[in-house]
């Protein structure tokens, strides 16, 4: 088991607290201890293979270092592209004359589906090391552009399997078949809502964490979400929900009486919605870059004052964005939502574990995980400022992963 030791950390952000000249020590994968330089143990927990003078190392002059970031919402499985079709939507083009020409979810179902595995992977295995490369250790990654029980189960076991080649993030998989009412399924919708149902416990055998539902006009009514939601928690499946995501549906509230771990999007939540959000405890996952593409703005201080726990997310999609930069969405958070450096920040680490319900990351604490990154500045203002500030080093689990 490595025992390493970071030291003359000129500025470390815990998640709770700002220390200065500060040093950690790992152990395994593991934080052992965590606080100013002046104060390390004397006593060690063993013989320390790795000194890591951060005042000395090139390029970090003992620069910033916080916990590794989280991205909280992406759906990173898929093939092909749809930079057309977002050319004719920037052009003004309507989602039927989109249609006509063969854009929409459904293009980038037809092209995932015909696209061999081998392929698909390396596309996949390819974005993840993006998330890695900008600090981003952990990200939350969902399933649904098959469509398919076979395929959906298959971006399970394709993102699990990921997560554990050299240089890869930590992935919490997210079945969403309930992404999309898939072709084949044409006037047997409530079939489809079925089947996937019954489709929850095999994707938890797969290594699913959570289990997702698209609740929007055109995509899953409340009840069909409320159905498949109860049917993955079931399974052992965590339930999220994208939630008010273009129209209002009520989706936030169903999220609240559901217990759902986080709903996401929020575009159009009002002030009923967040106190539902807030008194059930669902964290509310938001994304910078889809408002300012939709226009919309979620309540982000109303539930930030309501205690809600806030994290953030990239929503990368083919249909959407493809930022794979958290500090890029950071940046975003501040200058949009008008969140201030620390509650930003908190949103990608702290709130973002939150939201995942995995209490071992996203804070400078004795015992979670040595998720660990050093950044291209001396302090963590440099966020609103940057626009997809630079990591210089990257710990994963205590071990190098970017140097």
């Amino acid at each position: 088991m490595t025992i390493r030791l970071l030291t003359n950390i000129g500025r470390l952000w815990t998640g709770s607290e700002v220390w200065n000249n500060a040093a950690i020590l790992t152990q395994g994968d593991r934080i052992a201890w965590v606080g100013p330089a002046a104060e390390l143990p004397q006593s060690l927990p063993g013989v320390v293979d790795d000194i890591v003078d951060v005042d000395h190392v090139e390029n970090l002059n003992g620069g910033l270092v916080t916990p590794g970031l989280i991205d909280a919402h992406t759906h990173p499985v898929y093939a092909g592209n749809r930079w057309a079709e977002l050319a004719m939507r920037s052009g003004g083009s309507s989602p039927n004359e989109i249609a006509a020409a063969g854009g929409g979810m459904a293009s980038t179902v037809t092209v995932t589906r015909g696209t061999d595995p081998w392929t698909l992977c390396n596309g996949v295995r390819e974005r993840l090391r993006e998330w890695l490369l900008t600090g981003t250790t952990t990200i939350e990654a969902k399933t649904g552009y098959h469509l398919t029980r076979d395929g959906e189960l298959a971006d399970v076991r394709l993102l699990r399997s990921l997560e554990n080649e050299p240089g890869m993030p930590r992935v919490h998989v997210t079945f969403l078949a309930a992404h999309a009412v898939p072709p084949e399924y044409f006037g047997r919708r409530h079939d489809y809502v079925d089947a996937v149902g019954t489709w929850c416990a095999d994707a938890a055998a797969a290594g699913a964490d959570s289990v997702d539902v698209y609740c929007e006009e055109g995509r899953f009514t409340e009840r069909e979400a409320r159905w498949i939601l109860g049917a993955g928690r079931a399974s052992g499946l965590l339930p999220r929900l994208h939630a008010c995501g273009q129209s209002r549906t009520g989706a936030a509230r169903l999220a609240a009486e559901m217990g759902c771990a986080s709903a996401d999007l929020l575009h159009e939540a009002c002030e009923e919605d967040v106190i539902a959000l807030a008194t059930a405890g669902v964290a509310a996952v938001l994304c910078p870059a889809t408002a300012l593409q939709v226009a919309k703005m979620p309540p982000v201080r109303a539930l930030l004052d309501k205690g809600v726990a806030v994290a953030l997310g990239t929503d990368h999609a083919p249909g959407g964005n493809g930022i794979t930069s958290m500090p890029l969405v950071i940046s975003l958070a501040i200058a949009q939502f008008g969140m201030s450096v620390s509650e930003a920040l908190r949103a990608a680490t702290l709130g973002g574990a939150q939201a995942l319900r995995t209490p071992e990351r996203g804070a400078m604490v004795r015992g979670r995980y040595a998720d660990i990154v050093a950044w291209d500045t001396d302090h963590e203002g440099a966020f609103a400022w940057s626009y997809g500030l630079k990591p210089l080093k990257v710990w994963r689990g205590g071990e190098p992963a970017l140097s």
